[in-house]
């Protein structure tokens, strides 16, 4: 199965890059990111690993919990779309 960061997963990535540069911290920011896409490249074998998202009870709407944020996918029969990466207290509200 095939994963894909969507438009807005992405530019949430680049807002977590720019508050953690904006912190003088952009090694961290760096870190944090690359691990989350680390992470969500192991849904291409794994799909069902994260939790259905609470706020949809959507079996088809999961996220990962990556302290201190939520990495929240949809998934279909051949792709992981990661549709938002957000701060874990943030409610969620897809594109």
């Amino acid at each position: 199965m095939k994963v894909k960061f969507t438009d807005s997963a992405i530019e949430d990535i680049q807002d977590i890059l720019s508050w953690y540069t904006s912190q003088l911290a952009p090694d961290i920011g760096q870190q944090l990111v690359t691990e989350i896409i680390e992470r969500a490249q192991t849904l291409a074998d794994h799909p069902n690993i994260g939790r259905v998202v609470p706020e949809y009870a959507n079996p088809n709407i999961r996220e990962l919990i990556h302290p201190p944020l939520r990495v929240i996918y949809e998934k279909d029969k051949s792709l992981i779309a990661i549709v938002r990466v957000w701060r874990s207290e943030r409610m969620l509200q897809l594109p």
